[in-house]
């Protein structure tokens, strides 16, 4: 059985998007990404779209990864960026609630074994992934601007992935 802790822990905990060897992930058999929208491909509350996150949605694309957005956002900036980015996405996500992750699978066609979670937040992104099995990538977040509850989270998420090593 799972200890309580283990939930809050990703696989891989990487700064930013460009560290995540994508070869390394299909060699563990993950071929789709479920990518979290605000301050994983872009800042909080921004519609600037960086060059170089759209270079690697392409790579991974290019690669033969199959890829959606899943976030609390609504449904305007998430169609938005869904769009740009010509991949499918899924708005007011309610995570950590199962639901919207298995709506992204079932959206990527793959199994809960060939998907890793992708996002800059412990208490929405891992939560919500591990409950499902899913491979979980917990990245820094891109700006320090964000929503005023996202800040009193991260109080006890510095806590947490201060005192526990997500290796145990």
């Amino acid at each position: 059985m799972r200890s309580l802790w283990q939930w809050f822990f990703p696989r891989l905990f990487v700064n930013d998007l460009w560290e995540i060897n994508l070869e390394e992930l299909k060699g563990l058999g993950i071929r789709g990404l479920i990518v979290d929208l605000d301050n994983t491909l872009v800042a909080w509350n921004a519609y600037d779209l960086e060059e170089r996150v759209l270079q690697w949605v392409e790579e991974a694309k290019s690669q033969g990864f199959a890829i959606c957005i899943v976030s609390n956002a609504l449904k305007e900036r998430v169609t938005y960026f869904s769009k740009l980015l010509a991949i499918p996405g899924i708005s007011k996500a309610q995570k950590p609630r199962r639901g919207a992750f298995r709506a992204a699978l079932q959206e990527l066609g793959l199994s809960q074994s060939e998907v890793a979670v992708i996002g800059d937040q412990v208490f929405t992104d891992v939560l919500g992934g591990n409950r499902l099995g899913l491979y979980t990538i917990l990245v820094r977040p891109i700006s320090r601007r964000e929503f005023v509850t996202t800040r009193l989270g991260r109080i006890v998420e510095r806590w947490i992935l201060r005192r526990f090593n997500p290796h145990d």
